[in-house]
């Protein structure tokens, strides 16, 4: 929108609205809808809708989001953001507008990115100076038929009990933190996860699940889940296992936001190419990928090029869970997106510890049990 350019280039003579969270709870086409609106003091901000995705937005978008929220009639937000800028406010009045429209086509829209949506000028990509996700590793258990000793189930003593993990969660929640990954191990194999995702969505997070997919298999397993709150999914592809094809042909017509993660391993690299075409034929719009060993980056390379003529949208910045095919694995990102690990994002383990990123133990920076949330974040 062209307001947004506008307003940048006098945005810092004017100060911004106070921080803070402001809600919105409504009905569009009979539906009802939620909005979550936080500030943050330099005037950027992060909105919530529906607990299923996030919009980082900047100071001016912000500002808009602001007067949405609180309901202002388009006419005295124009009046408002004319004064406070020193804009036409025939000009203001028209971006409002285009603005609501967008924030209501977003609202009536299913099957939503959880992170951005909409042609919207954005913030910088994890420029918010806060950490926008938690990513729970709630147990490292793993399924029976899984190679165990891929998973560091002796750096834990214990998992933590349903309580503990809401408390978790409730703390994040305080601190701004807008979205919860639930990863492991294989975090389906915790019996408390419908509680956990249904705790996320009574808080207003957005929440995911990185898993193997097998449960999900079951059709009326995975509509509870939808039906308790989960925002989008990770199934971490097994391309030998049919049941691994099954979990991705039963997500695929749900509402639900799907990435389909592959390790490129030594065994599948001359059929990746194939394995990605068989995943954008059955409908998968999301791709992440990773190598299990560094001598395979080149083709790692390589075949994010053919997924990008498949049309595959490269998601970079979801963690992996730990599996039998990628305990740790090279992601390749693009240089220009700065790097979130233990800022925009962190880790948590099965006991609390808190680490900048899987695959950095030797970086623990506190536990959320035990330790306040500004000094794990300092």
């Amino acid at each position: 929108m062209n307001i947004f350019n506008r307003l940048t280039e006098n945005f810092t003579k004017v100060q911004p609205l106070p921080a803070g969270v402001h809600h919105l709870q409504a009905m569009q086409d009979e539906k009802p809808y939620r909005l979550h609106l936080r500030l943050n003091k330099d005037g950027s901000g992060l909105l919530i809708l529906n607990a299923a995705t996030v919009l980082q937005l900047n100071s001016t978008a912000a500002e808009y989001a602001f007067h949405f929220v609180k309901g202002t009639e388009p006419e005295e937000a124009a009046k408002q953001i004319s004064k406070r800028y020193r804009v036409d406010k025939a000009a203001a009045l028209a971006d409002f507008q285009t603005f609501a429209e967008q924030i209501q086509e977003l609202i009536s829209t299913p099957d939503l990115d959880p992170v951005s949506f909409l042609n919207f000028e954005r913030a910088a990509p994890h420029s918010a100076g806060t950490t926008l996700r938690l990513d729970c590793a709630l147990t490292y258990r793993l399924p029976e038929d899984t190679q165990a000793q891929y998973a560091p189930v002796k750096r834990v003593d214990r998992e933590l009990s349903t309580d503990e993990w809401k408390l978790i969660m409730d703390k994040a929640w305080a601190a701004g933190v807008p979205h919860i990954i639930f990863t492991g191990g294989e975090a389906t194999l915790r019996d408390d996860l419908m509680m956990l995702i249904d705790h996320a969505e009574k808080n207003g997070q957005v929440c995911g699940l990185l898993t193997d997919g097998i449960k999900l298999t079951d059709k009326d397993y995975l509509e509870m889940l939808l039906q308790t709150g989960l925002d989008h999914v990770m199934v971490i592809l097994q391309p030998n296992d049919p049941r691994s094809w099954k979990a991705i042909e039963t997500i695929v017509p749900a509402d639900l936001f799907l990435t389909v993660h592959l390790t490129l391993t030594k065994e599948n690299v001359n059929d990746a190419k194939d394995i990605l075409k068989k995943l954008a034929h059955l409908g998968v719009e999301n791709i992440s990928l990773s190598a299990a060993e560094s001598d395979l980056l080149d083709e790692l390379l390589a075949l994010q090029d053919v997924a990008g003529s498949l049309n595959l949208t490269l998601r970079w910045d979801l963690p992996v869970p730990y599996s039998a095919a990628n305990p740790i694995g090279i992601e390749t990102v693009d240089e220009e997106i700065p790097a979130g690990a233990g800022k925009a994002w962190l880790y948590v383990e099965p006991d609390g510890d808190v680490l900048p990123a899987q695959g950095e133990p030797d970086k623990v920076m506190g536990n959320l049990l035990r330790d306040e949330w500004e000094n794990i974040v300092k």
